[in-house]
């Protein structure tokens, strides 16, 4: 390979590297960045073999600028691309950004419901909620409720710990209800609700089992207890409140329309018995509970909700609730359905019950565990909550099901930490190599962007750890960051005092170190499992919950200190 050869190489990888960092707002990959590169110039196929190598030492050089550097640097390299991508982002801010809700000029204040089911803590998927809704709230200066619709004690039956877990999550989101209310306070109400709903025709007591009502009811066929009267209904109805039935005898149907198109529609249960205590102690008395349709629709009327944002999935409760406001001549609140949220990146899926199967199996830790896709998780990892706001928001209200990629939290999350996230060194499987002359300590920056900040002292005394794919062959140089030039010979590193430009002219790689001894050992753990690395001496003294990036690896929140270790949790790269 010629000389002009690899400068062209060099210049279009240098091209492909900015437009990659610059994008995602992350360091460049290489991976990423060889597709791209060939397909541009196809000359460079019959080199393959060599241009990742030609590759990975530009690649380190753009990521170790920082984010206002590299666009310096690609206004130079490709004048018009930083434009083209600022374009983009605008583009794609403007389509996936928050709409404005539907008909808010006819209502004097905008209120909306956060509507948790408490039989856990969240889900990544659950975040999505408080974040578009507080996020209204604060757009219109609105009203914003946190009802936990707790009122199922035995399919999803509620966690006590998970009320208080739920509001800390809504907290660390960035928002704070106007009013907390549980719907398994609120039974009285439902039951008067009912009541006042059974005098008007409304609904019927039914001992129908379920699958002789399915069967009438997909044949749009009444079933006989459709003729009951006010008087019996409601005398069958204190009964159930009284706890004069099991579960499975009697159920309160709402009286809609048996021959609707739509068989969900048709009769639907308002009230059941369920036999299973309560878990809270102010509710254990109660046998007699309302279904959600039943409870969240009599709640949003009562609390003024104007605006309701629900999943597509329950299109069918508004309609069934729609009844219920006719019957009582009610004005239903303006309604927003969106699809599920998908993530990747995890092997468990979003939910709640899958997750409590694998804590309960051993296969997760806790809620918090780094595997798992959960607020907790993410909030121990040192992932802001602002971070997981923002990036719920960006997906807007469509009914489609979208996909959020984890890089979207975590590019926010960058933006959040980067400028106050102290930077360190942490070595994994590390080889130790001695070094001969030079200097007896390194000296690299606390934070690359700010000289003012400091050095962080890092004594040598006689070898270094590095990562294997760190060390070059022999004869061949890196640059240990904060301290220097050295060549790997005779199985030691040998300084060799030249300057910066050989990284910047020469490719040398940079790379990072610790001494052999007087390190501190580190469990870091991450997504994909635990790891155990040394880092730089005095790491042990950093405070638990500070955010540090550990350079060349990404950004980790320290977790714990003792004498023997520092347990550090992995956010992102």
């Amino acid at each position: 390979m010629d000389d002009e050869l690899r400068e062209r190489i060099e210049h279009e990888a240098e091209k492909h590297a900015l437009l990659n960092a610059v994008k995602h707002g992350s360091a460049a990959d290489v991976g990423a960045i060889v597709g791209p590169l060939m397909d541009e110039n196809p000359d460079f196929r019959e080199h393959g073999e060599r241009v990742p190598e030609i590759v990975a030492p530009v690649v380190e050089q753009v990521n170790d600028l920082d984010s206002e550097g590299r666009e310096k640097r690609l206004t130079a390299v490709a004048p018009n691309r930083l434009a083209e991508l600022e374009a983009e982002a605008a583009a794609d801010d403007e389509e996936a950004s928050l709409p404005d809700l539907p008909n808010v000029e006819t209502y004097e204040e905008v209120r909306m419901r956060l509507a948790p089911n408490p039989n856990g803590p969240w889900h990544l998927g659950n975040a999505r909620m408080p974040a578009v809704i507080g996020t209204y709230k604060d757009r219109y200066g609105g009203w914003m409720l946190c009802r936990f619709d707790d009122t199922d004690p035995e399919t999803k039956r509620p966690a006590l710990a998970a009320y208080d877990a739920i509001l800390d999550a809504i907290e660390y989101l960035g928002f704070e209800p106007d009013e907390v209310v549980r719907a398994s306070d609120r039974l009285e109400t439902y039951y008067e609700h009912a009541r006042a709903l059974i005098d008007r025709g409304g609904a019927y007591t039914c001992s129908c089992s379920g699958e002789e009502f399915s069967a009438l009811k997909n044949a749009g066929e009444a079933c006989p207890h459709r003729k009951k009267d006010a008087e019996r209904t409601r005398a069958e109805f204190d009964a159930m409140v009284a706890g004069e039935f099991s579960g499975g005898e009697l159920v309160l149907r709402i009286r809609t329309d048996i021959e609707h198109p739509n068989p969900a529609l048709r009769d639907w249960v308002a009230f059941r018995v369920v036999d299973t205590p309560h878990p809270r102690e102010a509710a254990s008395e109660y046998r007699c509970w309302p279904l959600l349709d039943f409870q969240s629709g009599i709640d949003d009327h009562l609390f003024g909700i104007s605006h309701v944002i629900r999943g597509i999935d329950l299109q069918d409760s508004a309609k069934r609730q729609r009844f219920l406001y006719e019957y009582f001549g009610w004005e239903y609140p303006e309604v927003v359905h969106w699809g599920h949220v998908q993530l990747d990146a995890y092997d468990v899926e979003l939910s709640t019950s899958r997750i409590k199967t694998l804590i309960a199996e051993g296969e997760l830790d806790g809620w918090d565990d780094p595997r798992a896709p959960t607020v907790a998780s993410l909030r121990r990892r040192g992932i802001r909550g602002e971070a997981i706001t923002e990036a719920m928001g960006g997906l807007g209200t469509s009914t489609s099901n979208v996909d959020l990629p984890m890089s979207a939290i975590y590019a926010e999350n960058r933006e959040l930490v980067d400028d106050t996230a102290d930077r360190a060194f942490l070595v994994r499987e590390g080889v130790e190599k001695v070094v001969m002359g030079g200097p007896a300590a390194g000296e690299p920056l606390i934070h690359p962007n700010h000289e003012k900040r400091g050095v962080r002292e890092i004594p040598i005394e006689g070898a270094v750890l590095v990562e294997p794919d760190d060390v070059p062959p022999n004869g061949k140089r890196v640059w240990l960051k904060g301290y220097g030039p050295v060549r790997h010979t005779r199985d030691a590193f040998e300084f060799t005092g030249e300057g910066i430009d050989v990284v910047r002219e020469e490719g040398v790689p940079v790379v990072h170190w610790v001494p052999a001894d007087g390190n501190r050992p580190v469990l870091l753990r991450t997504m994909e499992g635990d790891v155990e690395g040394r880092a730089e001496p005095g790491f042990g003294e950093r405070d638990p919950e500070e955010v540090v990036q550990f350079e060349r690896i990404g950004f980790a929140r320290v977790d714990t200190q003792d004498e023997e270790r520092t347990v550090a949790y992995f956010a992102h790269p």
